[in-house]
């Protein structure tokens, strides 16, 4: 019995574990959650599929076992003692009970006045006469306590085997034969040998299925480990439709999708809405709502190369489509994209989420097979009282993404930042504010010298970042100027660029002095930071999304468990049981009446308890007033 409770905390410690770690997630989502040290721990163990591992299943074999052993065991004792009275108990046994009372001097009892008290308070009653001529009153209730052992540990056992049959059992047993294999290459489904494939008889699953608006099909797919099987499906299903209602800020708060079940054994198809925790089941096979993705929404996209002053290039992509563009040996793939982003943008202070609108997430992978992921947002978010533009990218799925801010001008667009990019990188306009900077430096013409070299001084510092941006900048410092000298040389070479920076935003835009307000010189300062950081974004192309076509996609659950039933059928024989070893109370009564005069009362019970004193002074009392 011990064994068996040791198991039942085993098995609930692992459930909780089973149900607080998402179960049969990508492995690179764990990698990514819990780093490669504890990934291999934890799999190693088998919490990413808890409910089927070999550990958690041969735990429930053994409770069955054990918990069968101890039901077959008991049973039939306690059958035996739920019909049996005991009437053969002597005057002795009695005294023997810690509950008894002695009454003396009785009348003559009045047999059928106590009999019916006892079946008033809901006893079973039995009368017997000895040879001496004393008769013994039996009375017992609350005999269902007892079944209450049997139902408790049949839901134990039935539970356990509800959990086997859900176990995949059937598939472990191929696996182990060499008869299947998990699939971990990303291929689409038709091409997936049959070694990986399960067929329609297999008696239970858990698979998903993803589905574009109109698309339909016939498998789905088990996530197993570190790839994933095919599930064969008996019937087809199209999604006719999905639908999502939003709250005001933007946050999911209900999705739907429009189903047609198509069967050759149906002489019409079966059209069903399902929504979350609402499923439809058909031949046994559950289709759950379970979360909804892109389905492929085209996308038309502005290229903008950030390190020359070529006009943008206009690309249609789709999501999960890859694109290489012309003479270029990179590989564009669009992977996911998103009507809705609610997003905090002020970190550390309590501030509602708000959605700041639409993105698209994509890769950029060279021809070494390495990719670095990207996320572009299309409109302009309000950031300390100013618009950017904002674009992410991350090296590897572990970091967190690092974003380039691009700043917004007074129409809500990048074209003033796309064009003062271009003036920092035309030489020539260079060269003039850098002549201008000079003149005005140097105003005497009895120092040519000293202004040519200041002019060369402007031109190789906005040389210098124009090439690499501020960390060109610093690595040029640290490369010429003496260590007690960096600090000057440092605010000298800011000043340079600010000043010259203007000049350039100036003449570029033919604005006079009057005109550049705080706000422009603001705009100025951010667009020299967001294109030094144009340096360490990765990749040359700025990703503007201009128009979109959103097409979503629904995603399934589909599971066959006919261990379901059974663990339902279990649970409910266990809360009987519970339910009968708590609140219903057993009591058994002895009336012993003496033919010589005198009685004894003795009362017993299985639970001593407040509740039973109660019950043994109130019954024995009522007695005694009636037979005294």
């Amino acid at each position: 019995m011990s064994f068996a409770v040791s198991m039942l905390v085993f098995l609930g410690i692992a459930s909780i574990i089973g149900t607080i770690l998402k179960q049969n997630e990508p492995y690179e989502n764990y990698i990514i959650k819990f780093g490669q040290f504890w990934f291999v721990f934890f799999e190693k163990i088998g919490l990413y599929d808890v409910y089927q591992s070999i550990w958690f299943l041969t735990i429930l074999l053994f409770l069955v076992i054990s918990t069968t052993l101890c039901v077959t065991k008991n049973t039939p004792i306690i059958f035996k003692d739920f019909l049996l009275f005991k009437d053969s108990l002597e005057e002795k046994s009695l005294l023997s009970f810690t509950h008894h009372l002695i009454l003396k001097n009785t009348k003559k009892v009045n047999l059928s006045r106590v009999i019916n008290y006892l079946k008033l308070e809901k006893f079973k009653v039995r009368e017997k006469s000895k040879d001496n001529g004393d008769i013994l009153i039996v009375a017992k209730k609350g005999d269902f306590q007892r079944l209450g052992y049997i139902f408790t540990h049949v839901g134990v056992v039935v539970i356990c085997l509800g959990g086997l049959l859900d176990g995949n059992l059937f598939f472990k047993a191929q696996e182990l034969l060499g008869y299947k294999k998990i699939e971990t290459l990303d291929i689409s489904a038709s091409k997936v040998p049959e070694v990986s494939r399960l067929s329609i008889t297999n008696p239970s699953f858990r698979a998903n299925m993803t589905l574009a608006e109109g698309s339909s099909d016939n498998v789905a797919f088990v996530r197993k480990k570190d790839g994933y099987l095919v599930q064969d499906l008996p019937f087809k299903i199209t999604l006719k439709d999905f639908r999502i209602e939003h709250y005001s800020t933007g946050m999911p708060k209900s999705f739907e999708s429009d189903l047609i079940i198509s069967d050759p054994e149906l002489s019409q198809d079966i059209t069903k809405t399902i929504t979350v925790n609402h499923p439809f089941s058909y031949k046994g096979i559950s289709i759950y709502q379970s979360d909804f993705q892109d389905g492929g929404t085209n996308l038309d996209i502005k290229l903008w190369n950030l390190l020359n002053s070529n006009a943008p290039q206009k690309i249609n992509a789709k999501i999960f489509e890859k694109i290489k563009l012309d003479k270029d040996q990179l590989t564009y793939e669009f992977n996911d994209f998103r009507k809705f982003n609610i997003l905090n943008l002020k970190e550390g202070v309590k501030e509602k989420p708000r959605n700041v609108g639409p993105s698209v997430t994509y890769k950029i992978r060279n021809n070494s097979g390495q990719a670095r992921e990207y996320i572009s947002y299309q409109v302009p978010m309000l950031i300390d009282d100013r618009s950017f533009f904002i674009s992410g990218m991350r090296e590897t799925p572990q970091e967190e993404f690092k974003y380039l801010k691009i700043p917004a001008d007074k129409k809500g667009s990048i074209a003033e930042f796309i064009s003062f990019k271009e003036a920092l990188q035309n030489k020539i306009l260079i060269e003039m504010v850098a002549k201008k900077m000079a003149n005005q430096s140097v105003k005497s013409n009895n120092n040519l010298s000293v202004k040519q070299s200041f002019e060369d001084s402007v031109n190789k510092i906005m040389t210098l970042f124009v090439e690499g941006g501020f960390s060109n900048i610093a690595q040029n410092i640290d490369n010429n100027i003496p260590a007690n000298e960096k600090e000057k040389a440092v605010q000298a070479y800011l000043k340079i660029i600010d000043i010259a920076s203007i000049e350039l935003y100036k003449n570029h835009f033919y604005l006079s002095d009057k005109e550049i307000d705080q706000s422009a010189i603001r705009f100025i300062q951010e667009a020299l930071n967001a294109y030094s950081d144009m340096f360490l974004f990765g990749s040359p192309y700025y990703f503007e999304l201009t128009n979109y076509e959103q097409k979503e996609a629904s995603g399934l659950q589909l599971t066959k468990s006919p261990g379901q039933f059974w663990v339902y059928l279990g649970s409910l024989s266990l809360v009987l049981g519970i339910f009968s070893m708590i609140y219903l109370h057993e009591r058994k009564l002895w009336l012993l009446i003496k033919a010589k005069g005198g009685a004894i009362i003795a009362v017993s019970s299985n639970r001593k308890n407040i509740d039973f004193e109660l019950d043994y002074k109130k019954v024995s009392l009522a007695i005694k007033k009636i037979i005294q």
